[in-house]
């Protein structure tokens, strides 16, 4: 954990601004503006990039990934911009939490992993860039994207050890285990060999 250097107003008013950036659902706003459809009636009913693919429309998956992921590093670099380390996690946590329990939905969002990403390039890019290579390598070998997605998060925190990010760790293990639990539906479909692959109609 980075030094608490921020007052608590300050750390109070980066979580709000973090959450607010992150509930911003790019994949309900991309599927209705590009006439796709209620992503909550397609596929899995998730607002994610990856069931935005099920609409057929790959430059919308694209754009909700690169959104999703923009919106957590945006977070992240205006709080560590505009007030420190401390409020930088304080931000991202709350981006991470803004996407995955957005109230406009609800309390039902995303699972997070494209924001993820987006955070975790702008907290600490050697990690990141480790967490991404684990993704490609990982969806290439098997094509699960859930199972990709949960080996990066995964391996997130030990990255973080071992490339000088050491204060990023317990967020980033925070972070995981939100992932793991938001994917709890998945790991269930791995165990019994029922997890649709990428391609998959």
């Amino acid at each position: 954990m980075p030094d608490i250097t921020s007052s608590i107003p300050v750390l109070i008013l980066w979580a709000v601004l973090g959450y607010g950036l992150g509930s911003v659902s790019f994949g309900m706003i991309l599927a209705r503006v590009m006439g796709l459809g209620n992503l909550r009636e397609i596929g899995s009913g998730n607002i994610g990039a990856t069931n935005v693919l099920r609409t057929g429309n790959k430059k919308a998956a694209a754009l909700t990934l690169l959104l999703d992921g923009a919106k957590g590093a945006v977070a992240v670099l205006l709080a560590r911009a505009f007030a420190g380390e401390d409020a930088a996690q304080v931000a991202a946590l709350a981006a991470f939490l803004g996407h995955c329990f957005p109230v406009w939905l609800r309390f039902n969002g995303g699972k997070g992993v494209a924001t993820f990403i987006g955070i975790v390039l702008a907290l600490a890019w050697p990690v990141g860039l480790l967490a991404c290579a684990t993704w490609l390598a990982v969806a290439a070998a098997s094509r699960y994207s859930s199972l990709a997605a949960l080996m990066a998060a995964g391996m997130s925190p030990v990255y973080a050890s071992f490339t000088g990010y050491g204060q990023a760790f317990v967020l980033l293990l925070v972070l995981a285990a939100l992932i793991y639990a938001r994917h709890w539906s998945n790991i269930a479909r791995l165990r019994a060999g029922t997890e649709s692959r990428i391609g998959a109609k």
